[in-house]
């Protein structure tokens, strides 16, 4: 299966989890395009000023992967920057945010896995 961008739903999220201006959540698949245990693959567009709230999961894990631009990201309570190219996961039972503080915009491939 080959899934086109232009296929992709989009969906504009405003202060999602709490957070302060919009997140575009563009899902790669949606459920039952796959059979594996995810919640969600999607990418995160994040204009600068905008952030996702700290927030908790529970029976998931969450990886990011930055795409492009820069990003801090909350860290078993600790601020820390991630780039293009870095990875970070929040495993179940521990809570996540990420904010872009920068002057361009950042790109994040998000799959939360369920369990």
């Amino acid at each position: 299966m080959v899934k086109r961008n232009e296929e992709m739903k989009r969906e504009i999220k405003v202060n999602m989890r709490g957070g302060d201006g919009q997140v575009v959540v563009t899902k790669m698949l949606d459920d039952g395009e796959f059979k594996g245990k995810s919640r969600l693959m999607a990418t995160l567009t994040l204009e600068p000023g905008s952030s996702i709230g700290e927030h908790i999961h529970e029976n998931e894990e969450e990886i990011f992967y930055v795409i492009e631009g820069e990003a801090q990201y909350l860290d078993g309570g600790e601020w820390k920057t991630i780039k293009k190219g870095d990875s970070c996961i929040c495993l179940g039972g521990q809570s996540h945010s990420i904010a872009n503080r920068s002057s361009e915009t950042l790109v994040v491939a998000a799959v939360i896995l369920t369990y």
